[in-house]
Order: C-alpha cells, then sequence, then structure tokens
C-alpha cells in the first residue's frame, strides 16, 4: 500500500508497510521496540503499566441508529460525536511523519458472516499480534480487499482533556459504528484490538439472527462439535486444546446457519504457571511466529512461567497451525454439547451438572464465575462475578438479545448444555483447592465421549443441579462438593450466600415485560 493512498484516509505518515511478513516485523521489534526472542523463538515483548483490558475506557459515539440498539449503562458507556471528533484528531497526529503498518485481515471463517477489517499501527509487534490472531488474506484476497471498519491504534498518545470530557482515564478505547472505525490511545495492551472487533461483531451478527459467541470450540472425527463458554482463565483455551479433537478456536466464534465458526485465525492463552505436562499443546504452540506478553525470563530468554511479578496476565499469541490438530477450515457443524466453565470462587458448584433447557438459558444470562487475578487493571486476587452470557464486557446489544439466540438454537438442534466447575473444592478459595485439570479433563471426556449420561444423577440441594455420582476418571467424592468440605454446616451457609447472590442477580431480567422468568430454573432459598 503506497503512502499516497495512507493519506486519503486523513494520515500524513512517513512510511507505510502493508500485510508485512512476520520474519520482518520481529526483527523491526527488536531493533526498535525493545523485544527480544525466547529460547524457544518466540517474540517477547512488555506492553507497559497496562498488562490488561480497561473496560471503563471503553466508549461507543451515541448516534442514529446505533443509539437504539446498545445497551447503555456500566458496561456501554456513551462518548458525543464532537468528543469522538478530537480524539479521533489527537490518534491521527500521533501518526503524523511515523511509520506505520496497515494490516488487513478478515474475522470470521463463515464466508456468510466473516467481516473486513483494517488495522492501523505504529508498533510491529502488534501488527505481528494482529497477524497472529486473525484471519490473513490471499494475494488475490487482499487486491480486491475493502475494509468494513478500520481500527486505528494510537497507543503512545493519550487524552489530556479526559477530565473535562467527563471521560474515565486518559486512555481510550472508542467505537464509531456510523463511521465504521474506532481509535484506540493510551494503552499498548494488544488485547483491546481483539476484543475490540469481537464487541463489534456482537453488535453485527445478532442483527442478522446470528449468535456470537465467547467460546472455545473443537470438533471430534466423526464431527460432534463441542462449545466451552467461559471468562478468561476459566479453561476455555486449555480445555479445548485436546489432542483426541480438532481445535475450531480459542476464545471468539459464531454460530449461523452453516454451523459454528471461528472468529479468529490464532489463540491468546494465558501462561501463568503454563506447566508442559498438563498443557503440553500450548507450550509446543510457543516458538517461532509466538508472541510471549509480559513474562519474566533470563538473559538466555528462557522465560520463567511461575513468575506474575510483572502480571497474572501473562499470555501468548499464536496462529491456530502451531497446533498440530486444528481444524484447517476453522468451522465445525452445529454442537452437540456446550458446555459452561464457572470459576467458583466459593468452592459451591459441583464439579459436572447436567442442564435443562430452562437451567441452561438460567445459567447463561447469569454467566457467573472469578475474574482470575491480572485479567483486569485492579483485579489481583479472584473476584466473584456475574457476566452475562459469559461476556458481558463485549456485549453491545441487551444480554437477552443473545441468550433468546442460544435458546432457539438449543431448541432447533437439540443440544446438550453442561455445568463445569474449574474453579475451587474443599472450601472457598483461600481454603480450598483449584480444581484439578486431571478431573475436570475427565468431567469433559465424559461429556464428549456420552459416558456422562450412563450414570446415576443426584439432585444438589438449593441449586436443584443434576450431578453424577459416579463418572470415569473423576475422584467420587468430589462429584458432590458437600463431600469435599471438612465444615458441612459451613459449606451449608456458604451455598446459601451464594445462591443468594445468584437470585438477586437474575432479578434484573425480571421485568413486567420480560419472558426470560427463568427463576424456578435457578437456585432456591
Amino acid at each position: 500500500m503506497s503512502s499516497d493512498k495512507v493519506v486519503k484516509l486523513g494520515l500524513d505518515a512517513k512510511s507505510v508497510m502493508r500485510n508485512t511478513d512476520i520474519k520482518t516485523l520481529r526483527e523491526l521489534a527488536v531493533k526498535n521496540e525493545g523485544a527480544s526472542i525466547s529460547s524457544s523463538g518466540a517474540l517477547m515483548v512488555d506492553t507497559g503499566i497496562f498488562t490488561g483490558r480497561s473496560p471503563k475506557d471503553k466508549f461507543f459515539v451515541n448516534q442514529d441508529p446505533s443509539n437504539k440498539y446498545i445497551a447503555w449503562g456500566n458496561v456501554n458507556f456513551s462518548v458525543s460525536a464532537d468528543i469522538y471528533k478530537n480524539l479521533r484528531e489527537l490518534s491521527t497526529q500521533q501518526f503524523t511523519q511515523k511509520d506505520l503498518f496497515v494490516t488487513d485481515v478478515f474475522c470470521g471463517a463463515s464466508l456468510d458472516s466473516r467481516r473486513s477489517i483494517r488495522f492501523i499501527t505504529e508498533l510491529a509487534w502488534q501488527a505481528h499480534f494482529i497477524q497472529n490472531m486473525f484471519i490473513m488474506p490471499t494475494e488475490q484476497e487482499l487486491e480486491n480487499f475493502k475494509p468494513d471498519f478500520t481500527i486505528y491504534n494510537a497507543c503512545k498518545t493519550n487524552n489530556p482533556n479526559w477530565k473535562e470530557q467527563n471521560l474515565h482515564s486518559d486512555v481510550f478505547v472508542v467505537f464509531n459504528i456510523e463511521d465504521k472505525e474506532a481509535i484506540i490511545g493510551g494503552t499498548w495492551y494488544a488485547g483491546e484490538m481483539k476484543k475490540g472487533v469481537f464487541s463489534m461483531m456482537n453488535y453485527w451478527l445478532p442483527l442478522d439472527n446470528k449468535l456470537p459467541m465467547h467460546c472455545s470450540a473443537n470438533i471430534g472425527d466423526n464431527g460432534d462439535t463441542a462449545l466451552f463458554f467461559g471468562l478468561s482463565g476459566t479453561g476455555k483455551t486449555t480445555l479445548s486444546t485436546d489432542p483426541k479433537r480438532h481445535l475450531i478456536g480459542d476464545d471468539e466464534h459464531g454460530w449461523d446457519d452453516n454451523g459454528v465458526f471461528n472468529f479468529e485465525g490464532g489463540c491468546y492463552a494465558k501462561v501463568i504457571n503454563l506447566d508442559p505436562k498438563s498443557e503440553p499443546e500450548i507450550y509446543a504452540a510457543i516458538r517461532e511466529g509466538a508472541i510471549l506478553e509480559n513474562v519474566v525470563h533470563d538473559e538466555n530468554g528462557n522465560v520463567d512461567y511461575t513468575d506474575g511479578s510483572k502480571t497474572e496476565n501473562t499470555r501468548v499469541s499464536y496462529p491456530i497451525s502451531h497446533i498440530d490438530n486444528h481444524q484447517k477450515n476453522l468451522m465445525g457443524n452445529h454442537p452437540t454439547n456446550i458446555i459452561f466453565l464457572s470459576a467458583d470462587a466459593f468452592g459451591v458448584l459441583p464439579p459436572v451438572s447436567k442442564l435443562t433447557k430452562e437451567q441452561a438459558m438460567y445459567y447463561f444470562l447469569s454467566g457467573y464465575t472469578a475474574k482470575v487475578a491480572g485479567t483486569e487493571r485492579g483485579i489481583t486476587e479472584p473476584v466473584a462475578t456475574f457476566s452475562a452470557c459469559f461476556g458481558e464486557a463485549f456485549l453491545p446489544l441487551h444480554p437477552t438479545v443473545y441468550a433468546d439466540l442460544l435458546g432457539k438454537k438449543i431448541d432447533e438442534h437439540n443440544v446438550n448444555v453442561y455445568l463445569v466447575n474449574t474453579g475451587w473444592s474443599g472450601g472457598s478459595y483461600g481454603v480450598g483447592k483449584r480444581m484439578s485439570i486431571k478431573n475436570t479433563r475427565a468431567c469433559i471426556n465424559g461429556i464428549l465421549d456420552g459416558s456422562i449420561n450412563n450414570s446415576e444423577f443426584d439432585v444438589l440441594p438449593i441449586f436443584n443441579l443434576s450431578i453424577p455420582k459416579t463418572l470415569n476418571g473423576v475422584d467420587t467424592e468430589v462429584l458432590n462438593p458437600r463431600n469435599t468440605w471438612t465444615n458441612k454446616e459451613e459449606y451449608d451457609a456458604t451455598a446459601k450466600k451464594l445462591a443468594g447472590m445468584y437470585i438477586t442477580n437474575f432479578k434484573k431480567y425480571l421485568k413486567e415485560d420480560s419472558h426470560f422468568d427463568y427463576t424456578k430454573a435457578g437456585p432456591q432459598l
């Protein structure tokens, strides 16, 4: 792409490189941006003071017609068109006479649902990250590429007028739906670009009666597709990366009339305490072509994955081709099984429960888990939270829009739904222990091979969840969470406390005109 063409976009660049090869981007990152190479060949970068997303600094321009659809509130903040214009000018000034990288990519493996996205960045390693995380066009596709949406990442600039503009800080991530663009300023964290596109897909697809999902997905040799919903740190990447199944994707998917499809072309995994024995596929993916973020390493590039002194949210991005048994077309059939992953910090939920359709709707809208240390600024230890649809931070529309779509698809395709606790057992956080990957994988295997249906089931009091009495490969005493607590009365009190939190949270969906009264499917006190 020539500089002349970029000038027409309002940018006075010194030079522009378009869809630059990874080898060149790595060399530039090391030469100019303080990056280094790990002993396994991955590029290592630091993202500065921001090592996680800044959700309070994400805004949508309040204008017609998108403002009729957006669910304004504590997730989707409003900003005026005038403030956006000011921030855009600030961002484009940052690009003046700079060496820029333009990266044109696709979001969505399904040709019926994909969007063309253009990123403009100043950092070579961020251009590398974009190529890792999205679907790269062919040379022929590049010739005819027309972006549906453009993201300007001016991470080196800040907003000096944020107080006067009643914004939350000098960081800004602002989406202008009508102008088909977004701007990022003040944060180097690459996840803002990834999740920014996800937020837009969550706006676009439901308007076409398609379901965007914060989930990972894999597919068996017989074509059975499984979805794993969950927030960051609940195990989406780990549990969907299965040597016996083909990985469709680890984080963001869509569900249209053709089936399930990955939005992305890569994976973005947490690497804190990464263990090559329990997560061999992810460990092996950290090689040339991968990017490690904010890890601690010695002078020889040997990474200490147990060191969280920079952040607990250490990350690796890599193209999905680094997983040997990935699904080549990044697509799957309509799912056979859906799994909701919750990291229960209270140690109350069982390791696996089979849900009715009504319970599926209740627990999907509730989206209970624990925010894990480091995924957001200010989170230093697990904090119990309810995040609608297991991804409320990325939902521009009202959560019930996505729940409606999910319910219709569960009915249409007769999908089995399960709740899996990847959190604590034997006590709350600080007392109990994190559920072992061995037990969790055995629960997942029982779901995927259907053997869980051969079990006898008990009903867990208060929550009324169906839990298997026995399950191959799972320690029997773990299946009923009450059995793992030394003090049973303390378990009962904690269960009532968590149930009350569920009940209080769900009240926001109970309006006079609402058809989402699934309270009988939830906990009962």
